[in-house]
């Protein structure tokens, strides 16, 4: 300790007698003193303030040591040790913040705090940039309403099999986790429909209208095959076997815009709109009211709001027009420029407002 007392004059006596009170001014003197030169210590001078700190903190008062978490948090060369002592505190303000983002916690010592440590400090954990699935596994098992809620809605956090089955079945139990689990980006399609199964249908109406429109299309499909019904259309055509088709080649994975083509290049109209409904989440009968109409801009904003290639929307609009019509070159060509223009984002902004309409 000979060279770390040279920090402060007098430190290796106060060592010596144990006063409280000077014990706590002198941490709060030598952590000034490391954090105002932070920038420019060499790792072994870091350690020096580690060995003295780490002795002299506990000494401190809580709103002393609750500031200098919040300063050593965003430290990529905070001292070690001190970091990890003040990580573990049952008091949440002295812990939250090295909790939250502090780069020197490793995943040890956070699995260690997460199976140990109260909801106060799960939330705060459930807050980092990033969590591993090891780790999520024990925030959804340990943690309460509110901290299971915002570990789903941290798009850094990473769920194992185990972890999303646990999540998936607390959601059955929580509309708003479901909402939240159900606008993760990676959740997949079997995931999604477990978390479906398991929820409201108000849930599921409200997830649908606030998820991204590339999810509205999975959503509604996933609700068909629980359901096990198909859509009532009112139509001149009859839409029950096709539906039924499309359902099933969903189920076989092989819903995919190839299919869709084949269906509009073979003049399959029913097939070909109940893909286009399952793939966009637009209903059948709205597909069919729009479509049938007098122009062809539907059939370009539904293409574009699910990012169709420009060879499946013509055979669309060829489909349309029928086999025993002919389309003017002029037409198409109008119809190829108008769908190169359209920006995502408009044509997203018009099948949600079908898609709202439809739902009132």
């Amino acid at each position: 300790m000979t060279v770390a007392t040279s920090l402060i004059p007098g430190l290796e006596e106060i060592l010596k007698q144990g006063d409280p009170g000077r014990l706590a001014e002198a941490a709060r003197g030598i952590a000034e003193l490391f954090l105002q030169g932070a920038a420019n210590l060499r790792p072994d001078h870091v350690d020096l303030f580690d060995e003295i700190l780490i002795d002299l903190v506990p000494h401190t008062e809580t709103a002393a040591r609750a500031d200098l978490a919040e300063r050593l948090s965003v430290l990529r060369n905070a001292p070690r040790a001190l970091v990890g002592q003040l990580a573990r505190e049952d008091e949440i303000l002295i812990a939250g913040p090295l909790l939250r983002r502090s780069p020197l916690l490793d995943e040890a010592a956070l699995v260690e705090i997460a199976r140990l440590q109260g909801q106060g400090h799960l939330l705060a954990m459930s807050e980092r940039a990033t969590l591993s699935p090891d780790l999520t596994e024990i925030i959804v098992r340990r943690g309460d309403r509110d901290v299971v809620r915002r570990a789903a809605g941290n798009a850094g956090a990473q769920f194992s099999p185990t972890g999303y089955s646990a999540l998936i079945k607390r959601a059955s139990r929580d509309g708003v986790l479901t909402l939240t689990v159900g606008q993760r980006d990676d959740l997949s399609d079997q995931r999604l429909r477990d978390l479906l199964e398991g929820s409201a249908d108000i849930v599921r109406r409200r997830l649908l209208e606030v998820v991204k429109p590339g999810r509205q299309a999975a959503i509604t499909r996933a609700i068909s095959e629980i359901s096990g019904v198909v859509e009532v259309v009112e139509s001149r055509r009859d839409f029950a076997p096709a539906q039924r088709a499309i359902l099933a080649l969903h189920r076989a994975g092989g819903l995919n815009e190839a299919a869709l083509f084949g269906f509009a290049k073979a003049y399959k109209y029913e097939e070909a709109v109940a893909a286009l409904s399952a793939m966009s989440g637009v209903k059948i009968a709205t597909l069919d009211h729009l479509i049938a109409g007098d122009r062809y801009d539907p059939i370009l904003i539904v293409g574009k709001s699910i990012d169709l290639e420009w060879a499946t929307v013509r055979a669309l609009i060829l489909l349309r027009l029928g086999p025993s019509r002919v389309a003017s070159p002029a037409d198409i060509e109008s119809a190829r420029v108008n769908f190169a223009r359209l920006m995502p984002s408009t044509a997203e902004r018009v099948v949600g407002f079908w898609q709202t309409k439809q739902s009132a």
